[in-house]
């Protein structure tokens, strides 16, 4: 999936369908001249219905088509014939999508189940026939119920991405190489921050024909929980990761202070992320050696005594394969 296929946030409009009206009839046949009232009762409106579809990935179907209007329930007739139900509107959107009222920006809704339904804009009930109405001392009521008109609504269509593990670090921290040596997946890599702007996924293969998946999320940048940049954009899809894979390279100035910052900006957006299990991670470790990297253990071991870390390089390939050997573990814990 190229990058310019991920949407993970569109506004669309919705309609639901306007109920049938009641029908007004009196029974009339041949030897029955005064048959009383037979009206039928209208069709109730369709409605606008949310599916999660475990096979999609992203809200790349919503691009080209932004409103949605389902259709309006027939009138009632005679013979206490119901008028039929206006046809339903599905939208199978990827599991993991949040619905948010596009004025309150309230959440209206989650879908994080497969086939999973939820009616967000219900359709108009149908007006009720004059054959309901009919009493001791009316016997021939000349009216009925109309439909209920349908309803309007523009809502917020937000995916936040569902992966086993996501990766977490600042711009040019080495996240798309690792992803695209772990998985087949082919992010955009080069030597500029905020070269991946949408979510990546990959799934990586382990032992014994398992796997897991892994999402590479664009880069934080501090002031992020405030939205500095495209903060807010950035972290939701942090929250749908079992685990979170931190990575800070190996020449940063402070491996402690980055790990630091990362950590804070999460609890500024949502506190409860730090209950997720997580690793950090020194990458590019290729460019130290062995001196170097018993140096930075010992100031690890001071600085970050109860958090779990290791050093790995993508492009050398070194430590992949206890990087996997970890996260499966963390999974499976």
């Amino acid at each position: 999936m190229t990058e310019g296929n991920f949407v993970d946030y569109v506004k669309v409009s919705l309609s639901s369908g306007n109920g049938g009206k009641g029908s007004v009839h009196l029974h009339r046949e041949k030897y029955i001249t005064k048959g009383g009232p037979d009206g039928g009762d209208g069709g109730r409106g369709g409605h606008v219905i949310l599916r999660g579809d475990k096979n999609l990935w992203t809200l790349v179907g919503f691009r080209f088509k932004r409103h949605f209007k389902a259709g309006h329930g027939a009138h009632g007739s005679k013979n206490r014939s119901s008028g039929a139900d206006g046809e339903d509107v599905y939208m199978n959107v990827p599991l993991g999508t949040v619905v948010r009222d596009i004025e309150t920006n309230e959440v209206i809704y989650e879908i994080t189940e497969d086939k999973e339904e939820k009616i967000i804009v219900p359709g108009g009930m149908g007006g009720r026939g004059n054959w309901h109405f009919k009493t001791s001392t009316n016997q021939t009521p000349r009216y009925a119920q109309p439909g209920i008109p349908g309803e309007e609504l523009q809502v917020i269509l937000e995916l936040k991405v569902l992966a086993d593990v996501g990766l977490v670090g600042f711009p040019n921290a080495g996240k798309s190489t690792l992803l695209s040596v772990l998985t087949s997946a082919k992010p955009k890599i080069a030597d500029y921050e905020f070269t991946t702007l949408k979510p990546n996924l990959g799934i990586v293969q382990y032992r014994d024909f398992k796997s897991f998946v892994m999402a590479d999320i664009p880069g934080i940048i501090e002031g992020a929980a405030e939205g500095k940049g495209l903060g807010h954009y950035f972290l939701r899809h942090i929250e749908r990761n079992s685990i979170l894979l931190f990575l800070v390279p190996a020449d940063s100035k402070d491996i402690s202070k980055e790990y630091e910052i990362l950590l804070s900006e999460l609890q500024r957006y949502n506190s409860e992320l730090l209950d997720k299990e997580h690793l950090l991670v020194i990458s590019k470790s290729d460019m130290l050696d062995e001196e170097l990297i018993l140096e930075m253990k010992a100031e690890l071991d001071k600085d970050l005594p109860k958090v779990p870390y290791m050093f790995i390089s993508s492009v050398a390939q070194q430590g992949l394969q206890e990087l996997k050997d970890a996260l499966w573990g963390l999974l499976n814990d």
